[in-house]
Parts: C-alpha cells; structure tokens; sequence
C-alpha cells in the first residue's frame, strides 16, 4: 500500500475572490462556507481528484461564550453548561402507530437550528426559576482557532481550494475535468463571487508539451534536409524520411503497452537522426546499385525493369541488412544500465531509455520490411549524377580533406600528440567542472518563503504578507497574481507554523517583461524591493520544485547542511555559525536557518500536593484549559445540509492574557471553585518551536539555494570552510543533503552505469570483429568523443549533472559507429591493389567521407533543437544535447583522421586481421554478450565426421521429434488394458418394497471387454511401437547418409580451394608479367589479353568454390544446430569405407514386416469385438425398517444382435492387410534392384579413381614438376610454364571430382534406402 496522493498531486489551486461591485457583502466566513459546502463538494466527485483541501477564512462555529463569574455567581459548574448543552441538542425516534390503515412515525424533534434555542437552553433550576444559557454566557457565531490564512493581491484575507490529484492519475485529463466542474459551479455561487484559479499544472504541461513537438517536428525536418542534402537522391530522402513518424508511431503503440507516459522526458529526447540510420545505409547502397545498373533498367520493358530493381534491393538490403542493424544494436544495448537507474534518475530517464529503445525496435523491423520494398517501389536512377548538389559538395569537401588526410598520414605523432593533449586538457577541465542533480526546470512561477521571527502571530504574519503582494504587484509590471500561503489549515496538510509562509506569485509570459530579461535577475530584484521590510529574510523556489525538493530530500533548499546531535541550543548556534560561513560563498543565497527553539509558551506547572489536596485531576484540569480557550464542541447545527459545531469556550474579554489563564476557576468536586495559580504556576518561558529528525536522531537544518552558480562548486566551497572554522561537540556531526544528496546518490550509480556501457560495448566490438587491435581502434573514438562532450559544456556553462551523464552513455554508443564504418571498408580494400598500406588506408577514408559525414551530421543535428531551445523543460535536456552534439562533432574528427592514423601505426608488420562478420551466428554472439559466461570459439576442436554425427543424433530437431513420436508410441502400450469408467449408482425403488417402505439403493456396476480383446489390444500397440522405433532409425540412417555426403563434398570442395588458390597466385603473376611484356614490346596483345583472361576466370572460380564451402559449412552446422563461428576439419579427402548392409536387418523393412503384423492383429482385434462384453454389478439396499442391508449381484452378457457395421470393420481391416503386404513384397523387390545397381555402378567408379590414384596423380606431379626444373632451367617460357601446370592441376581437380561421385556411391551402399 502507499498514499493515494502527494505533494505534487497540487494540480489546481484558486481562491474565491469578490468582484468589486460586491466587496462588503462577504467575509472571510462566508466565503470559507461557500468553499465548503458549495465548491468543495462538487469538485470532490471528479474521478481522478482524492481531495479538495481548503485553507484559510474563518470556519464558521456556533459559538457560547461564557463568563467565568456569572457560573460563579450561581453556582453553576462548566460540566452542568455541557451537559445541558448536549441534552438539549437532540433528536430521537419513538416508533410508529398505526391508524385508519396509515402508519404515522413517531419523531422527537428536539435538534438546536438557531442562536435562539441556544439562548433558551436550560442549564439549572434555582428555586423553580429556570437558569438558561443566556444567563451564563453570550451566544453568536464564533470560528474555530486558526494556525494559518490565505492572503492575496494585498487585498487583504482570502480563501484557498487545492485540488489534490489521485497518485498515477492522467493530470492533463483530471485538470481539464475539473475546469469544466469548475464553469459549471460558477454558476451556482452567489451573485459577486467567483472562482479565481491562480496556479495550475495544465499550463506547464501545455508548454512543455509544445516543446516535445517543437523538438520533434524541427528534428525531423533537419533531420531530413541533411539526408536529402547528403544523399543527392530526393526519392531516396523521401524513403529514409518516411520511417521517422512509422518508428514513432510503432514507439508510441509500445509505451501505450508498457504504460510509459508521454511526456518531456520520454518524448523529449528522441533523435531521429540515430534511429533512421540503419535506413540510411540500405537506402543509400540500393540507390547506388540502381545508379550503376542504370543503362540495364532503361533498356527494360517496364514489367522486367521492376524484376531487376526488386533483385538489385533484395541483394543489397540482404547484404547491409545486418551491418545495419548492428549499428543499431549497439545503441540499444547501450541505453541497458540507463534502464537500471533507479532513484529519482531512474523515475525520469527509464522513460527515454524505453522510448528510444522502442523506436529503435521500430525502425530496426522497419529495416527488415518496409525499406526494401520501399525502395524497389520508389527509388529510379539519378539521371545526370555529376551535376548533384551532394556530389558536388562532396568532392569539395574531398578536396579539403585528401591534402588534410595526407598531412595527418605524415605527421602522425603528431596528430595523436594533440589528440592525447586534448584528451588530458578535457581530464583536467571535467575536474574543474561543477555539478548540480539535474537542471532546474523553469516553471514560469515563483515561490517566496519569508523567514519571521519565532512565534510571530499570525496577524502579524498576515499584515507581512499583505504588505510583500503590495510590493510585488505595484513594483513589477512581470507579476500577474501574488497568493500567500500562511502557516496550516484546521487539518494541516503542511506543517507550517504561523511565521512560516509561501507567497505563490505567478508571472506574465516573459514577453511582456520589462524589469528583467531573467528569473534570476527578477528574483534579486524581488529580494531588493523587499528589503524594506525589517526582521524578514526570504528564499526563492518554485511552486513543484519546492514540493519535489521536500519530498524526495525533506527540505525545500537545493543544499541543506544538517547538523546532528542532542541539545537544540547547540544545534541553533551550529546553524547561525554555518549561515555565516554560507553567506561568504558565492552562488549562496536564500540562506535560512531552522527555527528549533524560541517559541513563546505560557507554560503551566501542576503543585501535585495541592492537586491532590482539592480532589482534582491533571487530566480534568487540561481539558478545562482546553475548553477555555481553544473550545470544546458538544454538539453540531444544522442549516439545511450545512453542518457547523457547537462550541463551548471563555467570552474574548477573557482570553487575552495570562491573567485570565491564571484567574480561570476550576470546580472542586465537593462543591466550590479554585482559581488555577492555586494549584499551578503560571509563566512565560521560551520552548522547542520544532523538532526534527532524521532516522532517530535530533537535527537542525541550514537551507542554501544555488543561484548564478552550480551545485558541487557551492558545497565544495562551505565544506571546505565548515571543515576549517566549525567545530561541533563529541556525538555531534554534519552532513549535506537536499540536492546536493541526490546528485551524490546519482553519480554512484553512473559510476556503475557507465563502465558497464563501456563494457558491453567493447565486447560487442570485439565479437563482431575478432581482433583486439580492431577493437581498440574503434574502441578509441569514446575518450575522444567525450572530449566534445565535456568541451561543448564548458563552452556554454553548463556544470555536470545526471542529464549530462544520460548523454554520455547515449553518445559512447553512437560514438562507434563510424569507426565501425570506416574499418570494414578498409578491410574489405585489402583484396585489392595499393602502392603501400597508407594509400590503401586514405583511400578507404575518402570512399567513407560522406557515409560518416552523413550519420554523425544527422545525429548531431538530429539533437540541435534540444540544444538551443528556450522552451519550457529545454532545460532537462540541453545537457544532454549538449554533450551528444559536442562529442559527435570530436568522434567524427577522430574518425576521420585519428582513426586512419592508429590504423596504420597499428597495422604495420601486421597481415590480415579480423574482418568484421555479421552472419546468421551474431544473433548468438549477441545473447552470448548477456549471460555470465562467454565462452571462446576459437579454442574449440575443429568438428570431423565423428564428432558431426555424435552432435547430429543429440540435436538435430527432426530426429528429436522422432525419438519423441516413438516414446510416445511406447507410452500407448498402456492404454490396452483400458477397463472404462466405474459406475456408481443410487436410485430409490418403489417397485420392490420391504415392510410396505421404498428401498434405497447404493451399488457399484463395471462394464468389461472379452478378455481376450485386451491381450489383442495390447500386441498391436507393442508392434506399433517397434514401428515408430524403426522410423526413428530410418530417420537418423537419413540424417547421417546427407550429413555425410555434406561433409564429403565440403572436404572436396576445400581441395579444390586450396589448389585453385595456388593456379590463382600464378596466373595473377602470369598476367602481371604479360602485361610487363607487352609495354615492353617483347609480345602482342593477345598474350597480354589471354593471361588476364585466364587470371579473371581462375579467380571467379575460387570465389565459387569459397562461396560454395561457406553453404555447405552452413547447411552442416545447422543441421547439428552448433554456432556459424564453429570450424570444420579439413584433411585431405580420401575414399570412404564401404559397409555392405543385411538386408534383412534394413530399418525399413521391419517397420514393414512390424505394420503388417499390427494389422494381422487389428484384424484379430475387429473380429474379438463381436464377442460378447462383460457386465458386473453389486448393490446394497435398505429402508431403515431392515435388521440389515439387503444385498445383491448382478452379471452380464453384451452380445451383438446387429453387427453389420462390425462385420464392414473386419472386412476393411483383413483389406489393409492384404495391400500392405502387396506393398511390402513391393519394397523389398526394388531394393534388391537397386543394391545390385549401385554395385555395378560402385565397380565402375572405382576403376577409374584407381587410375587416378595409380596413374593420374603421379602423372600430375611428374608433369608439374618437370615444368618447375624446365622452366627455371630455361627450357620452356613463361606461357608454356603456366600450361604444362594448368595441365597438371586440371588432372588433381579431375580426380577430386571423381572421388566425390565414388563416395556419395559408397554412401548410397551403406545407408542403403528407397
């Protein structure tokens, strides 16, 4: 359970105000009678409002007001005045008499209804005189005591209603009811009266509402226009545009189901520019293919060209699809320790995480579904392409960056001098940077909280507050509304004493400002105006700030220093020391001390010995002082439905000093009266004015805002004095909250978040490239990132807070992505040509220039309305704008040039490297990264044939579907003795009666088969069984023969890699030499043109052969269900052994031979259903009237009279035997035929691979040898070199391709099937 309702449920607050045509008709009582009892009750009935509080005016009582001496003078004790009071105050029922069929109800009406009946209520009778109230005391209207009061506009008292909102309520919704509620009651009040809201959330709500969409709709179409810009392609911006609002519709349908607000911080944040960039680079390549295809779709009929263009986007998106979607897979998982915050910061950025991550979901599916098709249907060719506005920037932008590129490549210690300079230079500058929690919100409102000396009244208290809205409202044009908030309603909903207040001023929209340009410029103008008023200090807020402050620390200030220990005299002088100290600091102000001690008492001290001595008690004594002056209720009176009570106390002569407390006469039960300094001592002393605790222990606390300043710098400051000039007693110490708190609490946590971001981003890395190197470059662009980061903030004086933290996290993720982009393609030109590896790596980076230019430009300035708009709740999310556009703008500079440097210093005596992959097994790599241990692939045995098949029998699921069908078969065995249900009966017999009484019956009846039935049952179960068993062995010979045929092939096809990539090496070196040859001149062209010829066809078949063996590895692995990354052996392929099967023994035949019997005995079955059933019954009867129960037994026989339906069962059972037999008979006739056949052709095929195993291959090898010797002896030329080996290679392919068919022969033989 939790409460139903908290401070922040102040959605609504007005007072009733008095049009000044009226002013004079209505006090302060009518006005709060009016609130209570016309206005409250109609707004308590709206759904989503727990209560209206009211505050301030008089509550309106009826009043007796006795005079001490006149009960004196007739003897008449206060208990007599309260007795008689409530027994004259009554009403009661007497029943009903019924007459001339009317029934007339009998009521006592004896409740009081005027001032009148009060006056003529008897107390006493002296001497058969009547002594009536009148006598005793004045009757009139009174109000109960106040604690508190409602000031507005220094026109003096008004009174307040607050419009609590249930907690979890829609506030916009509950605000909305309840000014509709409110239109309709204005309509009901009195002539002159009317409802004057002054503050409510809807607002607040309107404006940071209007900022979300001034974000989200400016980020969009910047968004768009730098993809439109970049692209060169507007159909292609169009595509990329169109997934932003389908994302956002598909984010905003998930909050709807995960009940995620929409509100500043769940919609606020939302980059377009990071969501649509996994359509940004499937768009972009498909455009590109359709340019380069560009002469082929033109040459096309209309129905054919689409054909084309649907097979050029399905290979591109199928092709980026998951580089795509692992860019974005990393800012999701990301955005994961941002889900773990918890605290205030988790309550306000899990929202944003959710929301963005459900965008991100969105715009991912939408990668996968619409974009491609999208793109068939919409991109077309760019005609003119070298006039493109995007062209031509880039290659502008290329003419700046070649010559920045190639000065970078040479000075690269340099380059990574200053990149490490700027690094330690943002290291110290982060250190030297301040800290708040988290932005304050500008609520457009203020909140003064004037400070007045302990035990100030409250008339004082209100002639001071009325005195500050004079000010205020005469003083500053800014200020609509100034409402004052003194003290405590009669049911205090905040514990405020009577010289505490909050001045809520409401503001004109900054428009019309004329005395500043600032809140805080305006708030130092406030405190100067107000100066004028002596013995007064103030502290600025807001009006939900105040309450959030409160609620979440326990005090209204952003630092509250807390002094701890026992004595509140030390802890009072702490507090003025520390206020000294404060007020030394820049950025303090509004500094209060807690008020803890100095309340004025009139303290009353009991003389026990003389209490005693006159029989009284303590208890009685109180409640008389009680009675006296704050009053005693004996009764209630009603006006109509208006209930107020009936109050005793003294006459207001009587209540105003301490003279009339000392001089109240007490009665004596013996008859008589005692003055009370009779038997107390009554005195002014000073007391607590408040106590307060934090977990058991006394404090005291000074409250300091921060203003024109940052939180951390502001208590670093005070601590560092406090430390030096503070010294507190043994048992006694100090400590900082308020804000300060939460932004302590909040930085452990990201201390956690943060590393664990890194962390999950680093092994993503690692795992998608395999290379540490590769990962530590990338890795790099996070320090450097957070270089912009941390600069940008500093550069418009911001300090660190949690929003800026969120933003971190945010841009580690982003951060990457470039460098991801700008390695693989550097990798991936390594299959190509260069002079050296530092032209092959600018090279790389030109070709990258505009897709990192492209993705960081749109997520940067995806986040440029959040980083400069001045709306309301821009604050939240500047910091975090903020340090995403600054960092991205470094990153990128990084990847740019940074990047390519540590690439080439790294890369030096390096070949190869980990190429970063992104198949089908990275959707295991990824849940990997989630479970606590990860395991390395790399370390596993490479899996051969045995091991394949091992695997293969324990997890291929349609052999584990088998094995389950054939349980369940075995399972079926027991349902053949299946006896039916057991009856149980009861019936009353009428027929046979016993000693002329019905008999009651009890017994049990039980139905049987033939017993012979169940024996035939259960053997055509039991061979049913063995059939399934023979099925399950069937599918595993299945299995194990296309496993192995699979790896045959692999091994096969991984010869041939092996030999085509020694043919490549030559004819590349062959061709290179050829065209040597022809500049030269020593030969023609056709030589040249041959070589090359020969080099391009070699080199397309070992990219067909690799293309081949990563299938045949797939098909493999997934059949065992083992992970893409998992290697195969590859030996030497050599024949495989052939096993000659029984056939007799075959799986397929005794499932043959087992389904034949099962019908042989289902037909036995058919036939045993004519016998006749069983029936066995037993009962025992009795009518109460029998010395014991009368029993009886009862047998059977169901014998089938009309069996033409059974007879048809039989003939169709004997049938299915029949054709199965035929079937099998069938079956084992062409099996014989085909073992016989693949004899003859296994004979066959192995003639000729013993050729080449006794002939060929030595033949090859002599041939490729004597070519080496001839040709470095001269004897034969290049050309002729390059033939004699093509010749002797061509013999080794022949012989694989024969030693392939031999063993799928081999493998037919030994899993011998139809």
């Amino acid at each position: 359970m939790g409460p139903i309702s908290t401070g922040l449920g102040e959605i609504y607050q007005y007072v009733l105000d008095v049009e000044p045509a009226y002013k004079g008709m209505y006090d302060a009582m009518d006005l709060r009678t009016i609130q209570d009892w016309i206005v409250k009750r109609q707004l308590s009935g709206i759904p989503g409002v727990v209560e209206v509080n009211t505050w301030g005016g008089y509550l309106k009582q009826y009043e007796v007001a006795i005079k001490t001496e006149k009960l004196q003078a007739m003897d008449i004790t206060v208990g007599q005045l309260l007795e008689a009071l409530e027994k004259g105050n009554n009403v009661a029922g007497g029943g009903y008499i019924e007459k001339v069929n009317q029934a007339y109800f009998i009521r006592g009406e004896g409740l009081i209804g005027s001032l009148e009946d009060i006056e003529n209520t008897v107390v006493k009778t002296v001497d058969g005189l009547p002594v009536h109230v009148r006598d005793v005391g004045v009757v009139g209207y009174g109000s109960a005591t106040r604690f508190g009061a409602i000031t507005g506009n220094g026109e003096g008292e008004k009174v307040l209603g607050q419009v609590m909102m249930l907690k979890g309520a829609n506030s916009k919704e509950v605000i909305e009811a309840v000014k509709a509620r409110v239109a309709s009651i204005s309509k009901s009040l009195p002539e002159g009266v009317y409802i004057n809201a002054f503050l409510e959330r809807s607002e607040l709500i309107g404006r940071t509402t209007l900022t979300i969409t001034e974000n989200l709709i400016l980020g969009c179409l910047i968004v768009i226009f730098v993809v439109v810009l970049l692209l060169g392609n507007f159909r292609s911006g169009m595509v990329v545009a169109s997934v932003i609002p389908l994302s956002l519709l598909f984010a905003l349908s998930m909050m709807y189901l995960f009940g995620v607000d929409a509100n500043l911080m769940s919609l606020g944040a939302i980059d377009f520019g990071i969501i649509i960039d996994g359509a940004v680079i499937i768009v972009e390549f498909i455009a590109f293919q359709i340019n380069t295809r560009q002469s082929d779709l033109v040459a096309l009929e209309p129905a054919d060209r689409q054909d084309l263009k649907d097979k050029i986007t399905l290979e591109g998106a199928s092709k980026l699809m998951n580089s795509a979607v692992f860019g974005q897979l990393i800012i999701l998982i990301v955005f994961i320790p941002i889900l773990s915050l918890s605290g205030v910061e988790g309550k306000m950025f899990r929202p944003m995480a959710l929301t963005f991550s459900f965008a991100l979901i969105g715009a991912m599916i939408l990668c996968f579904t619409y974009v491609p098709v999208m793109s068939s249907w919409f991109l077309r060719p760019v005609k003119n392409p070298e006039k493109n506005i995007s062209i031509r920037l880039i290659n502008q932008l290329n003419a700046f960056y070649r010559p920045t590129i190639a000065w970078a490549m040479g000075h690269k210690k340099l380059v990574l001098g200053i990149a490490g300079g700027l690094l330690l230079f943002t290291v110290f500058l982060f250190s030297r940077m301040g800290g708040e929690f988290i932005p304050t919100l500008d609520e457009g409102d203020f909140v003064i909280q004037p400070v007045l000396k302990t035990g100030t009244s409250l008339g004082k208290t209100i002639e001071t507050t009325t005195r500050i809205e004079k000010i205020l409202i005469e003083t500053f044009p800014e200020v609509d509304q100034v409402v004052t908030r003194i003290g405590a309603a009669e049911v205090p909903t905040d514990p405020m004493s009577m010289e505490e207040s909050d001045v809520i001023i409401t503001l004109k929209p900054k428009r019309e400002w004329v005395s500043a340009r600032t809140k805080d410029e305006l708030a130092n103008q406030f405190k100067e105006a107000l100066s004028v008023i002596p013995g007064m200090e103030v502290e600025f807020t807001q009006p939900i700030e105040m309450r959030f402050n409160e609620l979440i620390t326990g005090v209204r200030a952003d630092i509250a220093v807390k002094v701890f220990g026992e004595d509140l005299s030390i802890l009072a002088q702490k507090g003025d020391e520390i206020r000294a100290l404060a007020e030394q600091v820049p950025g303090a102000a509004d500094i209060t001390v807690e008020k803890v001690e100095g309340l004025p008492q009139m303290q009353v001290v009991y003389d026990r010995g003389k209490i005693s001595r006159y029989g009284l008690h303590i208890a009685d004594v109180n409640q008389v002082i009680s009675m006296a002056f704050a009053g005693k209720a004996v009764g209630n009176v009603f006006e109509g439905e208006k209930r107020f009570d009936l109050v005793v106390r003294l006459d207001a002569a009587h209540r105003k000093d301490v003279d009339n407390l000392q001089e109240l006469y007490l009665d004596i039960p013996g008859g008589g009266k005692v003055p009370l300094d009779e038997v107390a001592e009554v005195s002014f002393q000073k007391g607590a004015a408040k106590i307060s605790r934090d977990d058991t222990r006394r404090r005291i606390v000074v409250g300091i805002n921060v203003r024109d300043r940052d939180l951390q710098s502001v208590v670093d400051d005070l601590r560092m004095l406090i430390e030096e000039q503070v010294q507190v007693p043994v048992g006694y110490y100090i400590t900082y909250g308020g804000q300060f708190e939460n932004l302590q609490t909040a930085k452990s946590r990201l201390l956690v978040a943060v590393p664990v971001a890194l962390l999950l981003i680093f092994v993503l890395l690692y795992f998608a490239f395999n290379s540490l190197r590769d990962t530590l470059i990338i890795f790099s662009a996070i320090p450097l990132a957070a270089v912009g980061g941390v600069l940008l903030l500093w550069i418009r004086d911001m300090p660190f807070s949690i929003s800026a933290g969120v933003g971190f996290i945010a841009l580690f993720g982003i951060a990457v992505l470039n460098g991801i982009v700008m390695i693989e393609h550097i990798k991936d030109l390594k299959s190509e040509s260069f002079e050296d590896q530092e032209s092959l790596i600018m090279q790389g980076a030109q070709d990258r220039l505009r897709a990192v230019l492209l993705t960081a430009s749109a997520a940067a300035l995806g986040f440029l309305p959040m980083a400069v708009s001045g709306s309301a709740g821009a604050e939240v999310q500047r910091p975090l704008a903020t340090v995403v556009i600054g960092g991205l703008v470094t990153a990128t500079v990084l990847t740019l040039v940074v990047l390519p440097v540590l690439y080439a210093l790294l890369s030096k005596g390096r070949k190869g490297g980990g190429k970063a992959t992104f198949g089908p097994g990275k959707t295991g790599i990824i849940a990997l990264l989630l479970l606590p241990a990860m395991a390395v692939q790399g370390q596993e045995t490479p899996l051969d044939l045995k091991a394949l098949l091992e695997l293969a029998e324990t997890r291929n699921p349609g052999l584990q579907a088998a094995q389950k069908s054939w349980e369940a078969a075995e399972a079926n065995r027991g349902t053949a003795y299946d006896f039916g249900k057991s009856e149980v009966f009861y019936y009353r017999d009428q027929a046979n009666r016993f000693n002329d009484q019905s008999l009651n019956t009890l017994g049990i009846r039980q139905e049987l088969e033939f017993p012979t039935v169940y024996t035939t049952r259960r053997q055509v179960q039991n061979y049913m069984a063995e059939s399934e068993k023979n099925l399950f062995e069937i599918r595993r010979k299945d299995l194990f023969r296309e496993l192995s045929n699979l790896y045959n092939q692999y091994l096969i096809t991984s010869e041939k890699i092996r030999i085509y990539k020694r043919l490549d090496s030559l004819y590349t070196e062959f061709a290179r030499a050829a065209e040597r040859r022809f500049e030269l001149g020593a030969t023609n062209y056709l030589e040249k043109a041959t070589a090359l010829s020969k080099s391009r066809q070699l080199y397309l078949q070992l990219q067909q052969s690799r293309t081949r063996a990563r299938t045949l590895k797939e098909i493999i692995l997934s059949l065992v269900q083992e992970d893409s990354t998992r290697k195969l052996a590859a030996p030497e392929p050599s024949r495989f052994m052939t096993t000659i099967p029984d056939l007799e023994g075959l799986p397929e035949l005794e499932r043959y031979e087992n389904r034949q019997l099962a019908l042989e005995k289902q037909y036995r079955l058919e036939q045993q259903n004519l016998f006749p059933g069983l029936t066995l019954e037993y009962f025992q009867a009795n009518n109460g009237r029998t010395d014991q129960a009368l029993t009886g037994y009862q047998f059977g026989l169901k014998i089938p009279l009309l069996f033409n339906g059974q007879a048809s069962r039989i003939r169709a059972a004997r049938l299915s035997a029949d054709a199965f037999t035929d079937q099998q008979r069938d079956y084992q006739r062409r099996l014989k035929a085909k073992i016989g056949r693949l004899r003859a052709e296994r004979e066959q095929q192995e003639k000729a691979l013993i050729y080449y195993e006794e002939e060929g291959l030595m033949l090859s090898r002599t041939i490729i040898l004597t070519a080496e010797s001839s040709f470095k002896n001269g004897e034969i030329n290049f050309f002729q070199y390059i033939q004699s080996l093509e010749n002797g290679y061509e013999i080794s392919l022949d012989y694989l391709d024969q030693l392939q068919r031999y063993n799928e022969i081999i493998l037919q033989i030994n899993y011998l099937t139809l």
